[in-house]
């Protein structure tokens, strides 16, 4: 593989939606996204109303790259090779004591290789912003279990996932039911930011170079709608020449050899399984095959090159490069907290309006917790005489599966289309990162090891 890459050399590009070409005033939306669930938590399943109060600071638990134990209620901070970082039972930070009572210097009991392509009924990894606020959620329904009835193991996981089948299934948007579609329609300018203008300009200078262009989304068709007119505007149907809703990612790329068929929409109504795509156009659920077929046909190449930008390592980054060799750049607006860049807006009602907490600065969700410590690196907190820091398994699973990370496309629009890139490498741990790398990678220095 090459040391560099460029947009130039790409035949198509692919875009996911939610997070990557449509942004979100986060401290808005993380505070939706809690409620919707707590909300129903406590009116359907009988969970405490205190879930309902979110303090502030509480807000500093939410991290990347945790993963969950569903039994223990514990989450864990992983290093590259498997071994605990750090801790927490529910909210409750553990000590360097009790990580090497509890997990030692050992692998963590779930780790395995395949860990990336892998969710089960005993870990949930969080790695987006829709993610966050049910980890936050997660470890206050530990905290009020632990409380009540001393438990040693947990069993409200499937609570959890009724409150996403509640708020965000099929029909949720048309029905208007649950919390969140009823909240971003109306008001959508809470809780969306505008797409650039140097961003718009940048989508058609790559579709005047020739180049396919393509939104692949999990959001069902009348969310995906809603999103791309407010943010891009209602032309973005004259820039994209193929829409993918309801992709059921990662499975759109790794259910094979059963191919699960692209399906037809009608008034946002799925429609008719398709044994192939022939022409371009909107499309529900579908494969990573038969979109490749179609890009051969659009772009007369026999094996077209392919760019996927998203920020999902588990749904985005790492099944479309592990299973479809696509070229990935992966949008980590973590990045940009260095450089005070993060697009934080919130223009919501007069302080006398809100509740007890509201009116209170709350960590943004881009930035890094106090008590996890860097999203990249982190120092062995349970072992003794531990010199310098590691990578974070997360941050190994970008260097591994991205081409390059950005913070988000406003960061590159400006560049000329055949800017070339330096994408990651064996050799070093900062290149890769655009415009610069973390500065926790760079103030490690020679320190910083994979493990």
């Amino acid at each position: 593989m090459t040391q560099h890459f460029s947009l130039a050399d790409c035949d198509a590009i692919g875009f996911d939606l939610d997070h990557t070409l449509c942004r979100y005033n986060l401290s808005e939306s993380s505070r939706l996204i809690y409620n919707s669930f707590a909300q129903y938590l406590v009116t359907e399943k009988g969970y405490d109303k205190e879930l309902l109060t979110v303090p502030p600071e509480t807000w500093d638990f939410c991290c990347k790259g945790l993963a969950l134990d569903l039994e223990e209620g514990n989450f864990i901070k992983l290093a590259a090779d498997g071994t605990v970082l750090r801790a927490s039972h529910g909210t409750r930070m553990m000590t360097s004591e009790e990580l090497m009572g509890i997990f030692g210097k050992k692998k963590w009991k779930h780790f395995t290789d395949s860990l990336m392509a892998s969710r089960t009924a005993k870990y949930y990894f969080f790695d987006n912003y829709f993610d966050l606020p049910g980890a936050l959620l997660c470890a206050r329904i530990v905290d009020f279990l632990s409380r009540k009835s001393n438990l040693e193991t947990f069993d409200f996981w499937k609570d959890i996932l009724a409150s996403i089948h509640h708020n965000y299934k099929l029909t949720a948007f048309k029905e208007n039911s649950g919390m969140y579609f009823p909240e971003v329609k109306s008001d959508p300018g809470k809780y969306l930011l505008i797409c650039p203008e140097s961003v718009k300009k940048w989508l058609y200078q790559l579709k005047s170079a020739g180049k396919v262009l393509f939104i692949m989304t999990n959001s069902h068709s009348d969310y995906c709608r809603l999103l791309c007119e407010y943010v891009i505007g209602n032309e973005f149907t004259d820039v994209f020449d193929i829409v993918i809703s309801n992709a059921l990612k990662p499975g759109f790329f790794s259910h094979q050899p059963n191919k699960r068929p692209f399906r037809t929409l009608e008034n946002d109504v799925e429609q008719d399984d398709l044994p192939s795509l022939d022409k371009p156009g909107w499309y529900s659920q579908g494969n990573s095959d038969h979109l490749y077929e179609l890009l051969k046909k659009m772009t007369g190449k026999e094996q077209p090159k392919v760019v996927y930008f998203g920020d999902s390592m588990h749904s985005d980054i790492f099944p479309a490069c592990h299973y479809s060799n696509w070229e990935t750049v992966l949008i980590l607006e973590e990045l940009s907290e260095d450089e005070g860049m993060a697009p934080e807006r919130n223009e919501s009602e007069p302080l006398e309006k809100k509740g007890k907490y509201e009116g209170q600065q709350k960590k943004p969700l881009n930035s890094s917790s106090k008590e996890w410590g860097s999203f990249f690196v982190d120092g062995n907190l349970g072992l003794e005489n531990t010199e310098g820091s590691v990578f974070t398994w997360f941050c190994k699973r970008i260097h591994n599966y991205s081409s390059i990370v950005i913070p988000s496309l406003e960061d590159i629009a400006d560049l000329p289309l055949d800017y070339k890139f330096t994408r990651f490498s064996l050799t070093s741990k900062t290149i890769g990162y655009y415009p610069k790398p973390p500065l926790a990678l760079l103030s490690n220095g020679e320190l910083l090891t994979t493990k």
